[in-house]
């Protein structure tokens, strides 16, 4: 295997990905939770994000042609997700939501699927980037390398998620409320971004 191939891989996986920038996105969606609690979120998160791009990565564009769902069809409703949940940090409605299921432990909303696991660990632009990458590489090995690459990003992640109480506790209450309105901002950035994208890919957009 070429390693200048590994090298663009990663480092469009990272970027893509992007596990730096979702760490206090993470601290800000666990807000309050216990430290086991926060751990299992992640790890549940990211064991299903590497699933979908396992998935992905494997099949290409067929598992979504299979159910007549276009590219551009994936990314407008990934942004579309993605946005509700922007309005949910910008507003506190996530925050207000866990005091009333505080006494609740076991049926408090749990993030590890949507949003972190899809679609932003799995999300539409690393879903394409999988894809693209598999497709530069076909047969096995190239197939076995591309998901290596994207599984070593993916435990940064992790690694980077078990951060998350030492951040909130530099952070204190004040700040998490801060960065959970900027990042909410960024959030819906972020989402109109993938919801043009989407809007590119059927002509729609310039």
């Amino acid at each position: 295997m070429d390693p200048s191939f590994l090298i663009t891989a990663w480092v469009a996986l990272f970027v893509i990905i992007d596990p730096i920038g979702m760490t206090p996105l993470f601290v800000a969606l666990t807000q309050g939770d216990s430290p086991s609690r926060r751990r299992a979120i992640a790890l549940r998160a990211c064991i299903a994000g590497a699933l979908i791009l396992i998935v992905f990565a494997s099949f290409g564009e067929s598992v979504l042609e299979f159910v007549g769902i276009s590219m551009p069809a994936f990314r407008i409703a990934g942004g579309l997700l993605l946005f509700l949940t922007a309005l949910d940090m910008l507003f506190e409605r996530r925050t207000k939501r866990r005091k009333d299921q505080a006494d609740e432990e076991d049926d408090r909303e749990d993030p590890s699927i949507y949003p972190l696991a899809i679609p932003l660990i799995g999300g539409p632009g690393a879903i394409t980037t999988v894809i693209l990458l598999a497709g530069q590489q076909p047969g096995i090995e190239g197939l076995a390398w591309v998901i290596g690459v994207m599984l070593s990003v993916v435990l940064l992640v992790f690694l980077l998620f078990l951060t998350a109480g030492l951040l909130e506790r530099a952070l204190g209450r004040t700040g998490i409320n801060v960065i959970t309105r900027l990042l909410g901002m960024l959030l819906a950035a972020l989402a109109v971004q993938f919801v043009l994208d989407g809007l590119k890919g059927f002509g729609l957009a310039g």
